[in-house]
């Protein structure tokens, strides 16, 4: 299967990298505003197609997908723009900005017969059916702790007086939609939608946050995911149980999956992939579904999706971010 790419950063490079080793995508165009830095990507990564006019890109018969990684305030104009031309959509977290663009994109997508996907990759890890093996070994789950603090480079940056586009409501940024997600998709994943989620934000000045805590309750447990662009934490994630305790090293990853038990402390490795780029995983599941017509798995995928931004936009909102498109 032929697919372009929207977007010259180093995630779309990790995806090419991730698409290769997959061995089920071919890689074949880039698309840039500036035609000497898309030549020059498409060099780097052997693209034979440079394209600088994304409607042109969206109607070549060479393309079958494409892995959009642009702005987030930029991926619907852009997925829309894919979808009408009958093209498979592979779209970097968060996908969208709100419901209203989640439902007219996913309705154009079945209108034209092709799939649109959220490219939460830990949800397609081999250690996300691993940790899924720990929770039959913890008993009741009482509690969790799932942290993604991360302290982003742009971040000084944006201390110096300049505005990166993650930190910006214009680009619909924020460590919540940026990093966040990543444990709320795997809480998705894990126990389906929450019953209640709270959001206590540390606001910047750009209306946006930089980090926050988000609070879950679930039938019998809650828990607690934490954010951060503006922090550095080591802390492994944490699922309670009445049995034991599941421990993770971060929500994106699932490295070092294991249990430890409560009454013998007991500790029970899990089985573990430590590969550095788990984007082959999706990469690999997104061209199965495809070719096979999987409906269902595309279905679950979907509602994960759904549900982690009707989450976000709620909590957002209810302090008062409000991202520039959304704004009359």
């Amino acid at each position: 299967m032929k697919f372009g790419t929207v977007g010259t950063g180093w995630i779309t490079e990790a995806f090419i990298e991730a698409a290769k080793e997959s061995e089920s995508l071919t890689y074949t165009a880039v698309y840039s505003r500036q035609v000497e830095k898309a030549k020059t990507f498409a060099e780097k990564h052997n693209a034979e197609l440079v394209f600088n006019n994304i409607k042109k890109m969206a109607a070549s018969e060479e393309l079958d997908a494409v892995y959009i990684a642009s702005p987030n305030a930029m991926h619907f104009e852009h997925v829309l723009t894919f979808l009408e031309h009958k093209k498979h959509v592979i779209c970097e977290k968060p996908i969208f900005s709100n419901l209203k663009e989640w439902n007219k994109a996913y309705e154009t997508a079945a209108d034209n017969n092709v799939f649109l996907f959220e490219a939460m990759r830990n949800l397609h890890s081999p250690n996300f059916a691993s940790v899924q093996e720990g929770l039959q070994k913890i008993g009741q789950v009482r509690s969790m702790i799932l942290p993604f603090v991360q302290y982003s480079s742009r971040y000084d940056k944006y201390l110096a007086g300049e505005k990166p586009n993650i930190f910006t409501a214009k680009f619909s940024g924020g460590a919540l939609v940026d990093l966040g997600v990543y444990p709320l998709a795997l809480s998705a994943g894990l126990f389906g939608k929450p019953e209640t989620a709270a959001y206590f934000p540390v606001k910047l000045d750009s209306g946006v946050d930089g980090s926050g805590a988000l609070v879950l309750t679930y039938p019998g447990f809650s828990g607690t995911i934490l954010c951060s662009k503006i922090a550095q934490s080591s802390n492994q994630c944490e699922i309670h149980g009445e049995k034991g305790t599941l421990f993770f090293d971060n929500a994106g990853d699932m490295y070092n999956p294991k249990v430890v038990m409560n009454s013998t402390k007991e500790e029970i490795r899990l089985e573990a992939d430590d590969h550095p780029n788990n984007m082959v995983y999706e990469a690999k599941e997104f061209a199965r579904i495809i070719k096979s017509g999987d409906t269902d798995k595309y279905e679950r995928l979907k509602q994960i999706s759904y549900d982690v931004l009707e989450v976000t936009e709620k909590v957002r909102k209810e302090n008062g971010i409000v991202f520039d498109s959304e704004k009359e």
